[in-house]
């Protein structure tokens, strides 16, 4: 069985990791959404955005949500994902994510690492833009599930 892992902080999860997951989960027999900790969150604060991509993802049935607080590579491991999904929206992500590519290759060398790009309608949009909008109450309906969207507007995740 193929399992990926798709990790993240996601915060918040919006349309783009949304259609990222939806496509791996095509190629993959298991797509494992990992959130990370935050070093700037209450561990309350992980379990609403481990929740709120549960509820954003509950379409896709061969996907799951678990929060984590190790190295990636480790975590992968633990959870017999071979491979690690990344989604490159600009050359920046890509310089970036290459780094950790090659450092997460020289810690754990049988696990592969991919690169999605979003679909072009989604191409432009990050979490940081999202919550950014959000707080200069912004309409943020067309980036996020309509959850996601009612945690952002009601001040639950910042």
């Amino acid at each position: 069985m193929s399992k990926v892992l798709y990790p993240g902080t996601f915060n918040p999860i919006h349309n783009g990791h949304v259609d990222l997951v939806e496509r791996a989960s095509v190629l993959f027999d298991a797509v494992v959404l990992g959130i990370a900790t935050s070093p700037h969150k209450s561990p309350g604060e992980l379990e609403l955005r481990v929740n709120l991509a549960k509820e954003a993802l509950g379409h896709i049935k061969n996907v799951e949500v678990i929060g984590f607080n190790s190295l990636t590579v480790s975590f992968a491991k633990k959870i017999g994902a071979t491979v690690i999904l990344k989604g490159i929206r600009t050359v920046t992500d890509f310089d970036y994510e290459f780094q950790m590519l090659n450092m997460n290759r020289a810690l754990e060398p049988d696990i592969e690492t991919i690169f999605l790009a979003p679909s072009e309608e989604n191409s432009y949009i990050s979490s940081s833009l999202v919550r950014q909008i959000a707080g200069y109450g912004g309409d943020i309906a067309k980036f996020v599930h309509p959850a996601i969207e009612e945690a952002l507007n009601t001040k639950k995740i910042v």
